[in-house]
């Protein structure tokens, strides 16, 4: 295991590894244990009770929080003629068809952070799966990235919407905010990317749901928060 920094330690010390904190205690701590010199991010992270490797038992969805990420995302547009203008006009950072498409194959170019594009361009864009798989961006209609309505995707993107889904080990992974945010904009992007987790249980899934939620600092400890209070 690799030596954790002066800084993580003396953090670390905040915290006490096996208790599960109330909501409230959790928000002030993680604003207490962040020490880098840079502004960091919040994750929550959410153990659920379901087994990913069967369809039916799949979390995946998106959300527009209520505070937003406190990052603003690169936004790129595939789409043509009137959707490529809507696109535009809704401030997306980058708009084209084809072009973008080889673009990215023959430069592996992936200077932005969210795909939108239009039904009618997806078989186009499926033959770079394995590209953009991998990393996260393959626009998908569970996260409302695969859309005809370019302009409200763009708009909810740039005000904050995060994407939550299950990684190999049914964990789901996001980002609620900045350390910079005060406690009350924290709980609400927390409180409200919960209930979407929440919403989103599969019918299949048996026994308990929530089995652990930790939030953190880009650099911080982990705090386990009491998931059967929230």
């Amino acid at each position: 295991m690799p030596k954790r920094g002066k800084a993580y330690q003396e953090a670390s010390k905040l915290v006490e590894r096996n208790k599960l904190y109330e909501l409230d205690e959790a928000i002030k701590l993680v604003k207490q244990t962040a020490k880098a010199k840079f502004d960091e991010t919040v994750e929550l992270h959410i153990k659920l009770g379901v087994d990913g490797r069967h369809a039916d038992q799949q979390v995946r969805g998106a959300i527009v929080l209520p505070h937003g990420t406190g990052k603003t995302k690169k936004v790129l547009v595939i789409a043509k003629g009137e959707k490529a203008n809507e696109a535009e006009k809704a401030g997306a950072d980058f708009v084209g068809a084809e072009d973008i498409i080889n673009k990215i194959q023959a430069e592996n170019w992936f200077d932005y952070d969210v795909i939108v594009a239009t039904p009618d361009m997806m078989g186009q864009l499926g033959r770079l799966g394995r590209v953009l798989g991998p990393k996260g961006l393959m626009p998908n209609p569970k996260s409302g990235t695969v859309t005809f309505d370019v302009e409200r995707a763009v708009n909810e993107i740039k005000a904050g919407k995060v994407e939550y889904r299950l990684d190999k080990t049914n964990i789901v992974h996001v980002s609620i905010g900045k350390v910079s945010f005060d406690e009350t904009k924290l709980t609400e992007n927390l409180n409200a990317l919960v209930e979407a987790v929440v919403k989103a249980k599969p019918a299949a899934a048996k026994g308990t749901y929530l089995r652990s939620v930790t939030i953190t600092s880009t650099m911080g400890p982990g705090i386990k928060i009491n998931a059967a209070k929230l």
